[in-house]
């Protein structure tokens, strides 16, 4: 009797702080696993995912579609005319001076740089508005000496929130209506679009 209850007083306490325990989400009953981390701690990063800066990351992106589609035609693919087009959105974006006119309907941006700025202002802001018909808007270029100056109005002026949306948006904003810019810039890197035919 004795060896039973020295059994019984050990395993006791064994069970009654089993019975103490409670089961968390995300518990691991494989008592040699790693702990789970709990809910809002932060986990390290076990891969980089970032592949540089924008642009970089914008080539890599198509260069990632042109090496899974087995039809592409690796002799018309031109990588640099992409780069080339990628470097006149940056000059646009971070170097060009804009102000913004209130017109009837709309606004009247002035865009203006110097040198390879000025040049792809000129590029740009015509392509885009090649691509902008329909809409609800309308896009009207013209050069002047350090730029263009665009003209984007409603076909609906007398609507207030159209008029209001295009004058929010200012002209970066306008620049990136639409969904042609990624169709774009895979036909440029395959060959089958020249770097200002949008």
């Amino acid at each position: 009797m004795r060896p039973l209850f020295f059994a019984f007083a050990f395993a006791l306490p064994l069970s009654l702080a089993a019975q103490g325990m409670t089961h968390a989400p995300g518990m691991s009953h494989d008592h040699g696993a790693a702990a789970q981390p709990a809910a809002g701690t932060a986990v390290a990063p076990t891969a980089a995912t970032q592949t540089g800066q924008a642009a970089f990351a914008a080539i890599a992106e198509i260069v990632r579609i042109l090496e899974a589609d087995p039809t592409t035609e690796w002799s018309k693919v031109d990588l640099e005319a992409l780069r080339q087009h990628l470097i006149d959105m940056d000059d646009l974006t971070l170097r060009a001076q804009v102000t913004m006119r209130p017109v009837t309907g709309g606004a009247t941006f002035t865009v203006t740089g110097a040198g390879r700025v000025r040049d792809a202002i000129r590029r740009m802001a015509k392509e885009h508005g090649s691509m902008m018909r329909g809409g609800g808007l309308t896009w009207v270029t013209q050069e002047i000496a350090e730029g263009v100056t665009v003209t984007v109005t409603s076909t609906t002026p007398g609507d207030a929130k159209s008029v209001a949306r295009i004058r929010g948006l200012g002209f970066i904003g306008l620049m990136t209506v639409g969904e042609h810019h990624t169709r774009h810039h895979l036909g440029v890197a395959r060959g089958t679009m020249m770097r200002h035919d949008h």
